[in-house]
């Protein structure tokens, strides 16, 4: 078991040591860059050096001389990690640190709520806080460039925008319990094949617009205190010591003052670690002791050849004080800062869970057959492995244990027991693994059925069901929704479609739940009566989605990422852009984002090229207007408003989305551009007014040329609406 200072007990080691000076860094009253420069003049050159690097799996050191504890990281961002072994990934075997799962973060995006982000991380920070973590490994808010990336159901869809929105609040909330968000992953991570050994090569512009929007809004106006460095390479320069992304604008051009981690194992160089940006090592090689001779932690790069190159002249004194400056201030800023003590597994955080999950929740097609209505005494089938599958073990990192996971069909049988009879037909057998790194769900997949009887019996049992409810999609297994792999493909696995096609046939009513963290075809969509896109719900997955099904809950999720029709219509197109390829001369797989700017909807509009279901979108039990849409000059930027009604008999939210065209631009620019969104709660025939703010950024592109950002003169057009293809009102106006 990890021993932990508390700030008394560092008090009380420091006042054992003679001193001259008042102990100004001991004391949380004191101003944060007093305290900073106070610990860094008493420090020793090998105690400065000691704090950039892994002293364990999870933590760096801290300096027990002057009574400075060690900085504890934990993975996330859906919940905290179990503890693991010292030097290894399997789980250490507690007891007690089974914790609350949220949903997974594409789940929150597609809430489009800026007041749930800020929940979530709130009651994440909590956990955080009471296990005694300093660093929660997370949000990540990688760009949905392919649908294919392992890692989607992690981040925060396909735009920009969306994911700046919900990131800030998001950070907001982990560290106002005194825990540090570390923003990942920083940047251009958009891929798992090959994600150590490929250089991302992007031009300034789209860089500026499409990959870099969300971190900066992270560092400026959510105040992120760490930032993660990625696996991959930017023009041929490993991320986590890469001079222009972490020298030139982390910490230049956006004034970030906090402290970069490099991802687990992805610091790769001595001289590069020392120069450019990293100010904490972790994971190297990746368990922490093999790849070096002996005492693995003090061969990291940021160790004894660090001390090496400062010793002899090669890195210079001043960076060293820089990153040690930004790890004290990491510490004095969480465990030695302002006292919290955070809470864990309580009922106020599976509450919180559970309403994320739902609002989340997208109904994507309804003709009227949900929310669900079973006649007493009638049967409810529900087929599909991922109705009794548990999803919070495995997918990697995110990997969680938690004190319990509702499954689908337990919440169904709450629901109709004793109304109607609720039948489970497996119909596919998908992953059967039940543990990941030693953790376990306790549940038994084994089948002996083939493939041929698995269907034939779901279809056999449809014959006298008053409704299908099929429950599938994807899972957390390699080769899927899964760190380290990326998908093959986005058509649905183990076959079902045929199964999906072959209980369409049967004629029942039928509704299709698929659970995945990223875009599936859907060929089916015409023949079901009902499609709703589930997500990773977390612990309480199983009673949110049945909240939605049965309308305790009316569903006003939108989708965070555009649903093609097929993989070959989305805008990589070679081998060149992805996975990438080798060149000859270069030592790294190269990737080309020839496709600039036009990726997820950008790309889909701007082409005309038709999609399953568009970005943002998601349908309600009830029914809304929006109207009278108008745009007027507010100083340098434009106010834009617009009512909203609800025009239904049930009360509901609507995600209204404001969309800028730029009509008269001298670079191609895409069609629309997400520029602002308001989720709006409205009882039956109540109507509100929206109000948008657009400044000068909103309206611009990113010159390389200049390096500034640019709005021309002209005409911009104002797209108001209910998803990037459901516009209600445009409207003109001239900068």
């Amino acid at each position: 078991m990890k021993l932990r200072l508390t700030l008394a007990i560092a008090i009380a080691v420091a006042s054992c040591s003679p001193k001259v000076k008042t102990d100004v860094y001991l004391d949380p009253s004191k101003p944060l860059e007093e305290r900073v420069q106070d610990a860094l003049s008493r420090m020793t050159l090998e105690e400065k050096v000691a704090i950039t690097h892994a002293q364990s799996k999870f933590s760096s050191a801290g300096v027990p001389r002057l009574g400075i504890p060690e900085v504890w990281h934990t993975d996330g961002p859906h919940g905290i990690r179990p503890e693991v072994l010292w030097d290894e990934w399997d789980q250490a075997g507690w007891t007690n640190d089974s914790c609350t799962a949220f949903p997974a973060l594409v789940n929150l995006a597609a809430t489009w709520d800026r007041e749930l982000s800020r929940l979530y991380g709130d009651c994440i920070g909590q956990e955080a806080r009471y296990r005694e973590k300093d660093i929660l490994l997370g949000p990540g808010i990688n760009m949905g460039r392919t649908p294919l990336n392992g890692r989607t159901f992690e981040y925060m869809g396909e735009d920009p925008y969306l994911a700046g929105q919900l990131v800030v609040p998001y950070i907001q909330g982990v560290q106002s319990n005194g825990v540090a968000a570390c923003v990942k992953h920083f940047a251009m991570n958009n891929q798992e094949v090959r994600r150590t050994s490929t250089s991302s090569n992007v031009d300034d512009r789209t860089m500026y617009e499409i990959y870099l929007p969300a971190f900066e809004a992270a560092v400026k106006e959510g105040g992120a205190w760490a930032i993660m460095g990625s696996y991959n390479l930017y023009n041929n320069q490993f991320n986590c010591h890469n001079k222009r992304l972490l020298c030139d604008i982390l910490k230049g051009e956006w004034g970030f003052d906090g402290v970069v981690v490099s991802d687990w194992g992805g610091c790769r160089d001595d001289d590069e670690a020392a120069a450019y940006g990293l100010d904490i090592e972790m994971g190297t090689w990746t368990n922490g002791l093999s790849g070096a001779a002996s005492d693995g932690y003090s061969n990291y790069h940021l160790a004894k050849p660090y001390l090496e190159r400062l010793r002899d002249g090669r890195a210079s004194l001043e960076g060293l004080d820089d990153k040690a400056s930004r790890v004290l201030r990491t510490i004095f800023r969480t465990s030695m800062g302002k006292q919290h003590f955070g809470s864990f597994n309580s009922p106020e955080h599976y509450a919180a869970a559970r309403k994320i999950a739902a609002e989340g929740l997208v109904l994507l097609k309804n003709d009227g057959t949900l929310p669900l209505q079973i006649p007493q005494g009638g049967k409810l089938l529900v087929v599909g492995e991922n109705a009794y599958k548990m999803m919070v073990v495995g997918g990697g990192s995110s990997n969680l244990k938690t004190k319990y996971e509702i499954i689908p069909l337990e919440a169904l049988h709450e629901a109709f027991d004793g109304k109607a009879s609720v039948v489970w037909e497996r119909g596919y057998v998908g992953d059967t693994t039940t543990d990941y790194n030693k953790v376990v769900t306790g549940q038994d997949l084994s089948e002996s059925r083939s493939a041929e009887q698995l269907l034939a019996d779901a279809v056999a049992s449809a014959s006298d069901a008053d409704c299908i409810l099929y429950i599938g999609g994807l899972n957390k297994s390699k080769g899927q929704d899964n760190e380290g792999t990326d998908r093959a493909d986005i058509v649905l696995p183990y076959g079902q479609d045929t199964l999906i096609e072959a209980l369409a046939a049967t004629g029942r009513p039928m509704v299709v739940v698929n659970i995945s963290g990223s875009p599936v075809a859907m060929p089916w969509a015409p023949k079901v009566n009902a499609i709703v896109q589930g997500w990773y719900g977390g612990s309480e997955s199983g009673h949110a989605l049945v909240d939605v099904l049965t309308g305790v809950v009316n569903p006003s999720g939108k989708l965070p990422f555009t649903m093609p029709i097929a993989l070959a219509d989305g805008p990589l197109k070679t081998e060149r852009q992805y996975p990438g390829i080798k060149e000859e001369g270069k030592k790294w797989w190269q990737e080309y984002y020839d496709e600039g700017v036009f990726i997820g909807h950008r790309w889909y509009s701007s082409k005309s090229i038709p999609v399953q279901y568009p970005f943002g979108h998601g349908l309600s039990y009830t029914t809304f207007d929006v109207s009278d849409v108008s745009v007027k000059r507010a100083g340098d930027g434009f106010k834009v408003s617009a009512a909203v009604k609800n025009t239904g008999s049930v009360p509901g939210a609507e995600v209204v989305q404001l969309y800028v065209s730029d009509v008269e631009s001298s670079v191609e620019r895409p069609v629309k551009e997400l520029k602002g969104f308001e989720k709006v709660y409205l009882q039956p025939g109540e109507s509100r007014k929206v109000q948008f703010t657009l400044d000068r950024r909103a309206l611009s592109f990113f010159d390389a040329g200049s390096h500034a950002w640019v709005a021309e003169p002209g005409e911009f057009r104002a797209l108001v609406g209910t998803s990037s293809e459901d516009i209600r009102e445009e409207v003109p106006f001239r900068l």
